[in-house]
């Protein structure tokens, strides 16, 4: 049978010879050189002053907001329609998030219900831009100025993804990136943390590596964790940084193709902002009919995958509340195969599948 998978990464001559170069030169650990120069580059692509590597993009959100000296007691806006690592970094910090629903027909954060869930104990603003979709950021950061908030972006599905002519990951205090295999650049797992920010960055190195200091030999002034890239996933991730803008166009280019193919009587997209470049991590679509849609599609050998079940309405984070538009996502929505390497032939064979669905129904 035919198989056609959600997302694979993109691998190169590029990223097999600086690994290769990695490999035999045993620049392997997390004190590779390899690891500076990834962080140097990324800094210098999104034109901020400090990048901090990580080994996954959940840990650079536990060290951002740890950064931020967010403890026990405190309270962090997050929305409710996020994968669930921007909840646990929170949970993990002690800190209670807050949970906002997203706008009709668009993943993110909805920037006018933000103001009514900040109280005296909320100490941050954590957002997160989705599929691929930047967030409205102006709204976002009006309402965290006029309550003295720190923003945290988690751009971990939108890399290269701009607003107004502005790369998401610039607009907060700090921000933070996933470098998963499925991810628009990958370095396998990892993460990175970027700021302007000195002090920010300082904290989240010391944090990050068990707080060791090269002068001063096991003296360590800070509870503190493992949570280093090493120099296979810098050498990886810096090809693929030197990439992106590849990777970007041909993902949007397998997004733009869908959109210009898929409109039928039952299928919804995401509503996009205006003023905004996307950059397409899973094309997904709306639809009443997901979950037969998803059966059929796999036994015709499409792999495909359903969105984000609301935070709030998972065991560590249960409760009621008014989040219709994240709960109306999460029936409808279902990722199609978007990786950048797949072909328009399967493309094609992927869309007459659904087209095959729906002309049965």
């Amino acid at each position: 049978m035919k198989r056609i998978p959600l997302c694979e990464p993109d691998i190169s001559a590029l990223e097999i010879n600086y690994v290769t170069r990695a490999v035999k030169n045993r620049e392997i650990s997390s004190g590779a050189s390899w690891v500076k120069k990834f962080e140097k580059t990324f800094a210098q692509k999104f034109g901020v002053k400090y990048a901090v590597s990580t080994n996954s993009g959940g840990s650079a959100l536990f060290l951002a907001l740890k950064a931020l000296g967010i403890k026990e007691g405190d309270e962090v806006i997050v929305p409710t329609f996020t994968m669930f690592a921007t909840a646990a970094a929170v949970t993990n910090c002690g800190a209670k998030p807050v949970f906002v629903d997203c706008k009709k027909n668009n993943p993110n954060i909805d920037p006018a219900k933000i103001a009514g869930k900040i109280t005296k104990r909320t100490k941050a603003i954590l957002i997160a831009h989705l599929y691929g979709i930047p967030c409205e950021m102006e709204e976002i950061m009006g309402t965290a100025k006029k309550h003295s908030l720190p923003v945290i972006e988690d751009v971990a599905e939108a890399h290269g993804a701009k607003m107004n002519g502005k790369l998401c990951g610039t607009f907060g205090k700090i921000s933070c990136f996933s470098f998963y295999a499925s991810k628009t650049m990958t370095s396998g797992e990892g993460g990175m943390i970027i700021t302007n920010e000195k002090k920010l960055a300082e904290i989240a190195n010391r944090l990050k590596q068990y707080d060791i200091n090269p002068k001063k030999p096991y003296i360590h002034e800070l509870v503190s964790w493992n949570m280093r890239m090493s120099g296979l996933e810098a050498a990886l991730g810096l090809a693929q940084l030197e990439r992106m803008l590849e990777l970007i166009e041909k993902r949007n280019r397998v997004s733009k193709n869908y959109e210009k193919s898929l409109k039928l009587k039952g299928i919804e997209f995401f509503q996009v902002p205006k003023n905004v470049g996307t950059s397409n991590w899973l094309f997904t679509i709306l639809t009443k009919k997901r979950d037969a849609l998803s059966e059929f599609l796999l036994k015709n050998g499409v792999e495909t995958k359903k969105v984000f079940v609301p935070m709030h309405k998972l065991k560590p984070y249960l409760q009621k509340g008014n989040f219709k538009n994240a709960e109306d996502l999460s029936v409808r929505g279902i990722s199609l195969p978007s990786a950048t390497l797949l072909g328009k032939k399967d493309q094609d064979y992927v869309v007459s599948k659904i087209k095959e669905f729906y002309a049965s129904e």
